[in-house]
Parts: structure tokens; sequence; C-alpha cells
């Protein structure tokens, strides 16, 4: 029995396979059309055209719908609650004021330790930085790459 045009494919792959392992993409489940309301005149039937025209594939995780907004703010505090901390200065954590520094959040001082990789390209950079017309930023760079070797 010859059919010609379309076939709708009965199992389509998510995605396709290289040569071979190739498999039809198209005419699997697909989300439905979602639009929303208000806008300009004639906004909302473009969005329908548009996604109609090209349909996403059906999600792995089904339609999740937006978190109540109680979920949201159940764990806020508002501004005119008592502080949760009495004894900790609100700088704490800060770069500078009252209480501990930035050394409290346990974070590595990412730049320096970069600079410190740079050391080893220090040959290059100073080459660089020697050249006529070379920077005044390329040549204080070298300066603190020389300056923690």
């Amino acid at each position: 029995m010859a059919r010609g045009g379309y076939q709708r494919p009965s199992n389509p792959a998510p995605v396709s396979g290289p040569g071979a392992l190739s498999r039809r993409t198209d005419g699997g489940p697909s989300q439905p059309v979602r639009v929303p309301s208000g806008g300009k005149y004639g906004e909302r039937q473009e969005l329908e055209n548009l996604q109609q025209s090209a349909p996403l594939s059906e999600s792995p995780g089904g339609d999740v719908g937006a978190p109540e907004p109680a979920d949201l703010t159940a764990d806020l505090i508002g501004f005119d609650m008592p502080s949760q901390m009495p004894d900790e200065p609100v700088t704490a954590g800060a770069p500078s004021g009252d209480g501990p520094g930035l050394e409290v959040l346990g974070l590595p001082n990412q730049p320096d330790e970069d600079l410190r990789r740079l050391v080893a390209w220090l040959p290059v950079f100073e080459h660089m930085a020697n050249q006529p017309g070379s920077s005044k930023a390329a040549r204080n760079f070298v300066r603190q790459l020389k300056g923690m070797a």
C-alpha cells in the first residue's frame, strides 16, 4: 500500500542521533499553547501562531504551576519585626564596619588565587608590557604579578 505526503511518526525520538542512528523527531507529544492575557491588539493571535508553528516537546516533568505566594514568604522576617540575632552587628560579613569581615564566609580569595596561577606566565606578560605603546594598565598588571612571585 503506497502512501504519499507527510506521515506522522508513531514513535518519535526526543533527540535525533548521528548518521545511521538518526530518527525522526517530529510528531511527538507537545506542550499546549500558552498565551498570556492582556497585551496590545493582535499580540495574542501572533503569539498563538508562533507557538503553533514551532511547538515545544512535552516537558519530562509535566506541567508545574507557580508556587503559592505563602510558600515564598514563610521564612521572611519583616522590617518591623525584632532582630533574630540581636548581638550581631548589621555589618557582620561585610568588608567594613563592626563585626567579623568577609573571612567568616569561608570563601577563597578568588582574584588572588587566579593571579597566583598567572605567575607562571609572567615572562609572556613582561614581554607584552615592554612593547612600545603598551598600556599603563598592562605594566601595572605585571608589577602586581611580580609582587606575588
